[in-house]
């Protein structure tokens, strides 16, 4: 198996067994550490519209909950597995200790394409689904959020079936909710925003300016279109995009209106009049200061790192870049802002609506960006400083940074009994 065909799961635990061993680890810790503490395996009936029944499997794993309760969204995708929410989870721990909030990680998932169900057959399912993991789940125990194919809407309906359970009404059950039952504002562009104030970082770390720069953004989803209007409302230059129908590219920089207004009118990227056409292998070796990959994992290999050009990639995706590939694009001077720091900020912002919901204590938008700013620029700092003390790269000093956290906690605690 080469490292491109390794699975997500054989990656994080790579990735952990790094730090393990620069940390010196005791073989005991590296043990608890390195699987999940619980997982939970479910099927369960939906009832079709048209009267059938169909058996739905799901997920609910949480990796460790030794710093505090699991944290982690649901995933609707038709082609999850277990391993990818091991993987999720465990990523998910790291990610809350390298910005040092009070989480353990958790993932959960159901294979499902939810385009193919109606709206009513989504909220049968998403509703069924809660009920199975409600052994798990819970304000002080485990605190869902969306994920890919799912939606506040879908939190909305988790919080309401466990507060139907519970007989009043449970807020802080999810995060990631509307705000007319307990969302905090700037949650939709949070993981867009942490992005950003650790690329700015980044940019002044590096001795060059975020405003002029240009930018390619693999993915233009929710987080990739988000992080494209930030960086262009700062000044930076997006010359390239992409999406499942392929990207497209101008050097000159790309109307973002006229962008978007394209993909909502005809649903894709491809077509743009304004720009040329081109792969996501191609946006990925574009010349550019900031690269962002926002889409699917392990899209940064072996074989294309030593054509990637640019100064700085923001791993707005999780586990977009091969662990062979880190060394590469490290030796050739391209610095590497790792997902469980640089997509942080989606999480961070959960933090905060739990926060506020269980205090029943709303803050201003303003009051969460200015929060998340000092999270996310402060978590930068520090990871940068281990980097440097360590002389490794930015990924490296994460996991470090994070396992020696968790695995301190876990020292502290004791093993139980």
């Amino acid at each position: 198996m080469t490292a491109e065909q390794e699975t997500l799961y054989t990656n994080a635990r790579r990735q952990f067994d790094t730090a393990a061993d620069l940390l010196d680890l005791d073989p005991r810790m590296r043990a608890i550490l390195r699987v999940p503490q619980r997982e939970l395996i479910v099927n369960f009936p939906v009832q079709k519209d048209d009267k059938r029944v169909e058996v739905y499997t799901g997920y609910r794993v949480q990796h460790n909950i030794t710093r505090g309760p699991a944290k982690g969204g649901i995933r609707y995708h038709p082609n999850v597995t277990l391993d990818d929410v091991r993987a999720l989870s465990m990523l998910m721990t790291w990610k809350c200790a390298t910005v040092n909030i009070p989480y353990g990680g958790a993932k959960g998932a159901v294979i499902v394409d939810p385009r193919t169900l109606s709206i009513d057959e989504l909220e049968r399912l998403t509703r069924r689904y809660t009920t199975e993991i409600s052994v798990l789940i819970g304000p002080d125990r485990d605190i869902p959020a969306p994920d890919v194919g799912t939606d506040s809407q879908i939190m909305a309906w988790v919080m309401d079936t466990i507060s139907m359970h519970t007989g009043h009404t449970v807020p802080a059950v999810v995060t990631g909710k509307p705000l007319e039952i307990g969302g905090s504002h700037g949650r939709d562009q949070a993981t867009a925003r942490g992005l950003l104030y650790v690329l700015r970082e980044a940019a002044e770390a590096l001795s060059f300016s975020l405003p002029g720069a240009r930018v390619a953004i693999q993915g233009y989803g929710k987080v990739g279109a988000t992080i494209a209007r930030l960086l262009d409302e700062m000044g930076a230059t997006v010359i390239a995009v992409s999406d499942s129908s392929g990207g497209i590219y101008n050097a000159r920089g790309l109307s973002l209106d006229a962008v978007s207004e394209h993909k909502q009118r005809t649903g894709h990227l491809a077509g743009f009049p304004e720009a040329d056409a081109i792969s996501h292998a191609e946006l990925l070796e574009l010349p550019c200061e900031v690269l962002v990959p926002a889409s699917l994992s392990t899209q940064i290999t072996t074989e294309n790192a030593p054509r990637i050009r640019a100064r700085v990639v923001g791993e707005a995706a999780n586990g977009p870049t091969a662990a062979a590939a880190d060394e590469i694009l490290y030796g050739n001077g391209v610095f590497v802002i790792p997902d469980i720091l640089a997509g942080a900020g989606g999480v961070t912002v959960s933090y905060f609506e739990w926060v506020q919901g269980l205090q029943e204590f709303f803050w201003t938008e303003r009051e969460v960006n200015a929060q998340l700013e000092r999270v996310m620029t402060g978590a930068f700092r520090t990871v940068l400083r281990v980097a440097q003390e360590r002389r490794v790269n930015m990924r490296t000093a994460a996991y470090l940074l994070a396992v020696e956290r968790v695995a301190q906690s876990t020292r502290i605690r004791g093993i139980y009994p």
